[in-house]
């Protein structure tokens, strides 16, 4: 059975990026987007964080990729932007009901398409890894620990690829594609496979995504992950400004097979890979970013939605959770966030965008789940 859904207006406030933890530590998850925070169980009170360039129709700030920077036990957050050409860092502050100090983190990074976390070198700690489309050299950023383990709010760049010819790209994921347990780089025209000593070892490139049908729009992330359960991880990519989802099996030789998962729909920029119907297997959760844009991309004028799709152990089966016209139906953003934000074992999601902040609560199904 489908999940039910309920559709929830947060915020006419556009920006285009959320992150989801418990800001004021009372127990209840708060929501991060932009300027704002917004104080949970019901997110009725927004709280002040600090001001975002604006940039025409965008923000600069097309992350919140969430990291205790400061060592004190508070979570701060990590953004950036096109425009800005570098990443910044929002510091919590002892009382999170006051502007968050904001620090540059890297400059000089170039445009940051948007940014995620994952942790490239396996110590427990996330690293920062931008997607930087122009640039030639792909990096990633460590954070730097005292000797009890906690940050210290400074980072290293970490410079583990530069292309001859050409730049790395749109598009960017990370995951063990090689099969030796190691977390490789994924853009949109191949992937980089990792050393045992991430940050000094050589990064082999794989040029294997020439022909895909993605082209040089990837979504972002790429996911990694084993679709099918034969114990190697598989890719799932979105157009980010075009039409279509795929996901992609790789052979022994190098060559991959891409299998179509929707092309009927436009802009998949973000992607999750979560069990959100609660059946013990992951879903891709995605959907339409709403003037991605500002409405000169191939699809921008369709219904906009948003979506999860099922495994049926051939292929995937889409469900709907929220769609129609543009002004009725809703996109999730360049950065959603998905967590239980009411505590009963469900997974909702966050969906910010230029068409607004709001929230979907799963009431899941008919059969309760």
């Amino acid at each position: 059975m489908a999940i039910q859904w309920q559709k929830t207006w947060i915020s006419d406030e556009r920006y285009e990026s959320a992150s989801v933890c418990d800001v004021d530590g009372d127990g209840h998850l708060d929501i991060i987007s932009g300027a704002f925070w917004y104080q949970g169980p019901d997110f009725r009170r927004k709280h002040y964080i600090g001001p975002v360039a604006q940039e025409g129709e965008y923000y600069d700030d097309f992350s919140t990729v969430l990291l205790d920077i400061t060592g004190n036990g508070t979570l701060d957050y990590v953004t950036g932007g096109w425009w800005g050409n570098c990443l910044r860092w929002r510091e919590h502050p002892a009382d999170p009901t006051q502007p968050w100090p904001e620090h540059i983190l890297w400059q000089n990074t170039g445009n940051v398409e948007t940014t995620r976390g994952w942790d490239i070198d396996g110590d427990g700690v996330i690293e920062i890894v931008p997607n930087t489309p122009p640039n030639a050299t792909v990096s990633y950023y460590k954070l730097r620990t005292d000797a009890s383990g906690r940050g210290t709010g400074a980072f290293d760049r970490i410079e583990i690829y530069t292309f001859a010819e050409g730049t790395q790209g749109h598009g960017l994921g990370c995951g063990d594609i090689a099969g030796n347990g190691r977390m490789d780089i994924v853009l949109c025209h191949g992937w980089l496979e990792a050393p045992v000593d991430s940050a000094h070892g050589k990064w082999i490139w794989h040029g294997e995504f020439a022909n895909a049908p993605w082209g040089s729009m990837a979504s972002i992330p790429m996911l990694v992950v084993d679709v099918d359960g034969d114990g190697r991880n598989e890719l799932i990519t979105g157009n980010a400004h075009g039409y279509g989802l795929w996901w992609s099996k790789r052979a022994t030789d190098g060559t991959w097979v891409h299998h179509p998962i929707d092309l009927g729909n436009a802009q998949y920029h973000d992607l999750h890979w979560v069990d959100i119907d609660g059946d013990g297997h992951c879903e891709i959760v995605t959907g339409k970013r709403h003037r991605a844009h500002n409405g000169n991309d191939v699809g921008e004028w369709d219904d906009v939605g948003i979506y999860y799709f099922n495994w049926s152990g051939e292929s995937f089966v889409k469900q709907i959770v929220d769609y129609g016209p543009i002004g009725r139906g809703k996109g999730c953003g360049i950065h959603f966030a998905i967590a239980d934000l009411s505590k009963n074992g469900r997974l909702d999601i966050v969906a910010p965008g230029k068409d607004g902040l709001y929230v979907f609560v799963n009431l899941g199904s008919a059969h309760g789940k």
